[in-house]
């Protein structure tokens, strides 16, 4: 199966880093990544990743993932062709999946109904007819989404497992060590906390 990773500026490199480590461990699954041009892409904290495809020369794959990006707005603004390659290519796809602020492009091109995303974004994801979970993961239909950055690892797995069966999943699970014990969510923090940091989220978009 190719698995294919959505590339543009600015997006988070743990959305897809971390799905890409989940799909990459199965060895039917060869990892493709997508963009504008193959130019190399640079990630919002810095990491640069080289494309393999561009969204002219890639009209099929199987798997799709979009990460989302902490200027998500802006993103959406200009989204650089991603919106419709999306559409172009959600026939073609067995699944289709975002991670984090990845849901809003989904949204924009039509293809998701219910979805989650980083707690910063439900709003932004709600004003596009999207019913928002606040869940980790959520399935809908052949769509999958993953919740805020490191979400996207249990996305990766819930869907291995959903392809690939609960044996394999947890032997990926097991072969990346990945124990999650998150100590608090954003609905678990103080109010005072979740509003510095709504405020922080919000100042970076301005």
């Amino acid at each position: 199966m190719d698995a294919t990773f959505v590339l543009y500026p600015n997006m988070t490199a743990l959305d897809f880093v971390g799905p890409f480590e989940v799909l990459a461990s199965v060895p039917v699954v060869s990892a493709r990544f997508v963009a504008a041009t193959l130019d190399p892409v640079r990630s919002d904290n810095g990491l640069v990743v080289t494309p393999t495809d561009t969204f002219d020369s890639l009209k099929s794959t199987d798997i799709v993932v979009v990460p989302g990006s902490g200027h998500w707005r802006e993103v959406l603004k200009s989204d650089g062709g991603i919106v419709e390659w999306l559409r172009e290519v959600h026939p073609t796809t067995k699944w289709t999946t975002s991670v984090c602020t990845g849901s809003t492009l989904l949204a924009e091109a039509g293809l998701v109904s219910k979805a989650t995303t980083h707690w910063a974004a439900r709003e932004d994801l709600e004003v596009r007819g999207v019913e928002v979970s606040t869940d980790r993961v959520v399935f809908d239909g052949k769509v999958v989404s993953g919740a805020g950055v490191s979400a996207g690892i249990d996305m990766a797995l819930r869907l291995v497992e959903a392809e690939f069966g609960e044996m394999v999943a947890q032997a990926v699970q097991v072969g990346i060590e990945y124990d999650p014990q998150p100590p608090r969510s954003y609905d678990s923090i103080p109010p005072e906390i979740a509003q510095g940091l709504k405020t922080a989220f919000e100042s970076r978009q301005a």
